[in-house]
């Protein structure tokens, strides 16, 4: 085994001995640090390297293939998101090569953290939750960079990027400002090799294609990778036909004396048929949207000091037909950010100085206030600028680290004092305590403000949400074993939901039968997640692995609310993957989900005056993938949803049944 490939930081600094020190230190020096005599097996280096990266919200880092005489272990550089105090994993590509995924959405789905909603196959449209929280109260990053729509939830997770781009997804608590409420989804990419072409092709039933194109290209001080795909299906029912484009590339170039440069772009462009997406009533409903996105982050250690400044910009553009063919509603947003921030190692710890600004504008037909001058089909606009400042000092010894922070966020509002807290113990090596305790809060959209329609009232007098969240967690990790567990509650005020008026005197005549935006209760949110599993490199039984959430909202008002109290009660998931006939392998995952709440149906479809009130009922998946790979080739076939479960996740729309696939993949490089 002459090379592998390992993350290399910019600056380093050479280390010839090992040493029996916990891993955190390699982290806390911000520094690249070689191995000159190497007295230990080859797994525990490897899972040291991971260790010191699954603490950053990020890894600004280069790929490089170097000699195993002289082996590279880094503590990457951190993201701006660096005082956020814990990482939850929720998808690993390694781990879940051989799993039956094809979507960001179905790697999401099996973990015990999130709430995936789904309208339609696929990836079609869907909302993301994170422990109770509603979509809207989850901020989506990528690589660490704030993306999330200020428009509504329902796009902040449409990006540009495929699942074979994404090498990991984590729930990121603590992220300091305004947005992540009830925590962030990290989406992490890197490529799969140093340098390499891979295509991918896939169909099946429901007149489903997908074909993808991707690479990379990694020399001494730089990296650069990119991948483009097209999507398409005609529905598994009418007018659930889609189709999907993503492009999207990555280049990190380390100067040395310039810095280190990261960046990233990347465009969309979708449209689906939307039977009953918003309206379960009405079958005929459209939409089509796209989305174009960047950022450049630049990083640079000067001594003890290291800074780093980033940039983005986010586009999207959505039309939204209540008749197929009719535009009803079209929005233009726009979604700008700017970070700076200062770390400073010295004797007592780390101390980071940092802030940053956000600029959210919308040209639209019905949400924002009336223009003057209509621009186009745009007759109303509305703008906001927010800002984030923050200090944090962190602090490790052997076997224990510290941190806390405050921090000031400046919006249309006012200003917000918000603060975290948080510590680790380490009593064995392998063996993790943490807890924690930070402050929340976020605006409320474009949408939460001015939406209105013939079913539903806006409010202007919306203001932020709050919230005090506190964690326990603990984390076991040995050879092929691993065992995680956490708790968490959230106490929350002002929360903002669309609340039901039913005809009655005691309601207000403007509002009876209506659905109408405010925030006139509290929310106390109390979850508990527990996951483990054992993997191995060889053998028949290769991955095993189990995890089940369980959560409860309280809520201290008796309303009909749209989405406070309907949220995932309990959740648990079996994935196994086993390998034969040398080159074979089945991958199954089986999945329990059992949700609080209740929907309106419409038995008589096109008629919203006939209506029944029914509970969500507990459903089943199981999703399979065969495989069959030799050097640079696979095959595989698909299954999803295996037992024909009839089911829904959203407003009793009916999801897919039994959806069989088969693809190729081939992949050249090194």
């Amino acid at each position: 085994m002459e090379h592998i490939q390992v993350q290399l930081s910019p600056a380093g600094a050479r280390w010839r001995r090992w040493d029996r020190k916990g891993w955190s230190a390699f982290a806390s020096m911000h520094r690249s640090v070689s191995i000159g005599v190497l007295a230990v097996g080859m797994s525990i280096l490897l899972l040291a390297t991971q260790g010191a990266s699954a603490q950053t919200a990020d890894t600004t880092a280069v790929l490089r293939t170097l000699q195993i005489r002289e082996v590279g272990v880094t503590g990457s550089q951190t993201a701006p998101t660096r005082n956020a105090q814990s990482h939850t994993p929720l998808f690993d590509r390694k781990a879940q090569a051989a799993a039956p995924l094809q979507t960001l959405e179905s790697a999401l789905r099996l973990a015990p953290s999130v709430d995936l909603r789904e309208r339609g196959g696929r990836g079609a449209q869907a909302d993301i939750s994170v422990r109770g929280g509603s979509f809207d109260q989850t901020m989506i990053l990528l690589n660490g960079i704030d993306f999330t729509d200020a428009r509504t939830g329902h796009q902040s997770h449409a990006l540009p990027v495929d699942l074979d781009c994404i090498s990991g997804i984590e729930l990121i608590d603590g992220v300091p400002g305004v947005g992540a409420y009830a925590g962030a989804v990290n989406i992490r990419t890197a490529p799969l090799r140093p340098t390499y072409v891979r295509f991918e092709g896939s169909g099946g039933q429901y007149g489903y294609g997908y074909g993808n194109l991707s690479g990379a290209v990694t020399g001494e001080r730089y990296s650069v990778f990119g991948a483009a795909s097209y999507r398409r299906s005609d529905g598994y029912r009418p007018n659930t036909d889609f189709s999907n484009w993503n492009a999207f590339m990555r280049a990190t170039y380390d100067g040395r004396r310039a810095g280190f440069f990261d960046l990233q772009a990347g465009w969309q462009d979708r449209d689906f048929g939307s039977n009953g997406f918003y309206a379960a009533y009405n079958p005929n409903q459209w939409e089509h949207t796209s989305t174009a996105l960047a950022s450049l982050r630049w990083t640079k250690s000067v001594g003890p000091v290291a800074l780093g400044v980033a940039v983005s910009y986010r586009k999207n553009f959505d039309r939204y037909d209540w008749t197929r063919g009719t535009a009803l509603n079209r929005h233009n947003t726009d979604n700008a950010g700017a970070k700076l921030w200062a770390d400073y190692a010295w004797a007592a710890g780390t101390t980071t100085l940092g802030g940053n600004w956000a600029f959210n504008h919308i040209y639209s037909t019905n949400l924002g206030e009336r223009l003057s001058v209509p621009r186009g089909d745009y007759t109303r606009a509305k703008a906001r600028h927010t800002g984030n400042v923050w200090l944090r000092h962190a602090r490790a010894w052997r076997r224990f680290d510290a941190a806390a922070s405050v921090g000031l966020s400046l919006t249309p509002y006012g200003c917000s004092a918000l603060w975290s807290l948080s510590a680790g113990y380490n009593p064995a090596e392998v063996l993790r305590l943490e807890a924690g305790a930070w402050q929340s809060m976020r605006l409320p959209t474009f949408t939460d403000l001015y939406y209105s329609s013939p079913a539903q009232i806006n409010n202007l007098d919306l203001t932020p949400e709050h919230a005090v969240n506190y964690r326990l967690g603990i984390n076991y990790a040995e050879r092929c074993w691993s065992v995680s567990a956490q708790t968490y509650y959230r106490r929350g005020r002002d929360i903002i939901d669309w609340v039901w008026y039913a005809d009655s005197p005691e309601s207000p005549e403007a509002w009876r039968g209506k659905w109408h935006s405010e925030q006139s209760s509290r929310l106390h949110t109390f979850g508990a997640e527990i996951s483990g599993g054992y993997a191995v490199a060889e053998g028949f039984l290769r991955r095993v692995t189990l995890s089940y959430g369980y959560l409860t909202n309280d809520r201290n008002a008796d309303v009909i609310a749209k989405s406070a109290m309907d949220f995932m009660r309990h959740k648990a998931a079996l994935a196994v993957e086993v390998h034969f006939l040398r080159r074979m392998s089945l991958a199954l995952t089986g999945s329990v989900y059992d949700r609080n709440g209740s929907y309106t149906a419409y038995p008589v479809v096109g008629n919203s005056s006939i209506t029944e009130t029914r509970d969500y009922k507990p459903y089943f998946l199981l999703d399979g993938r065969l495989s069959w790979e030799k050097g640079w080739c696979r095959l595989y076939v698909d299954a999803t949803n295996l037992t024909d479960t009839r089911y829904c996740d959203l407003g009793g729309l009916p999801l897919p049944g039994l959806w069989c696939t088969a693809g190729v993949v081939l992949t050249f490089g090194r």
